[in-house]
């Protein structure tokens, strides 16, 4: 016959199905009867992240398998009150759970009205070991009446400690692209004006006197007659010619700038107060 903390224990981390087949989420916490030590409620993660942890009531939920299915449905958890998960429940939180579930079950999750206790802890049991059978399970729930040490504040067998927990976090940097950038070679068509020195040539008229040097070839010829004489003119002119050069290399590079950037987020941590029973209380 299994104790009940040791079934709490198998409980943990167990994934929790609705009928449909559909993934609540796993087990957060399981909350004992403080009066039976029988396993009563369970919580789940739900929310954006799996931030919030939902009640979801263990009567008529099926262990036969690796999984936990509930016979209620995953909107219907995510619905659920919001009660604080602080490791107690007191009467009137459990009466509005049960309220709550009690329309979907017609009646089904209504319990003793006691309050529970979380079972979070007990325990080192194999989180992986088969769960027992349901009845089996719930008669070994009924008839163990032992607590584990150091968890039920209201029972006789606790120690002269608790524990305080708080969430801190661990913030670091993962890669993401954030975008892309390419090099694209396109054509420009300009227009470029140079200066360049052109020259031609233009006739003129040279005269010279008659001279004992060119006596000779000035009466070369016929006394008097009829003659021509033909220069060829020429001229310079632009002319264009285009080559390819290279002139530089371009190619893609990056560097790392490093930019303070703030995270923001919710941690939540326990504290412990004194009541003296005289009215006033230290932390």
């Amino acid at each position: 016959m299994t104790a009940p903390s040791d079934f709490a224990q198998r409980l943990m981390g167990r994934t929790v199905n609705d009928q449909q087949g559909n993934k609540i989420g796993k087990v957060g916490q399981v909350y004992l009867d403080d009066t039976t030590g029988e396993p009563e409620w369970l919580t789940v993660s739900t929310g954006l992240f799996g931030t919030r942890e939902s009640f979801v009531p263990l009567r008529n939920a099926d262990y036969s398998g690796d999984d936990i299915v509930v016979p209620v449905t995953k909107d219907v958890v995510k619905g659920a009150p919001n009660v604080e998960n602080d490791g107690h429940l007191e009467p009137a939180e459990e009466d509005t759970l049960y309220r709550y579930y009690g329309e979907y079950l017609g009646g089904a999750a209504g319990g003793t009205g006691r309050t529970t206790e979380t079972a979070a802890g007990l325990g080192t049991a194999d989180r992986d070991a088969d769960l027992v059978d349901q009845g089996a399970a719930d008669q070994g729930a009924a008839d163990y009446t032992d607590r584990s040490t150091g968890h039920d504040t209201s029972g006789p067998n606790t120690d002269d400690a608790m524990t305080r927990s708080e969430e801190r976090l661990n913030v670091g940097t993962e890669q993401v692209e954030t975008g892309r950038a390419r090099l694209r070679k396109y054509i420009v068509t300009e227009n470029v004006t140079q200066t360049v020195p052109v020259s031609h040539e233009e006739v003129r008229i040279e005269r010279e006197p008659i001279t004992e040097a060119n006596r000779d070839q000035a009466l070369d010829g016929p006394d008097i007659s009829e003659e021509e004489h033909e220069v060829t003119l020429r001229a310079e002119r632009p002319v264009v010619e285009k080559e390819t050069v290279p002139v530089e290399r371009v190619r893609l590079g990056t560097e790392t700038v490093t930019d303070q950037q703030q995270v923001d987020e919710t941690v939540r941590r326990e504290e412990i107060d004194l009541d003296d029973g005289r009215g006033s209380a230290t932390r």
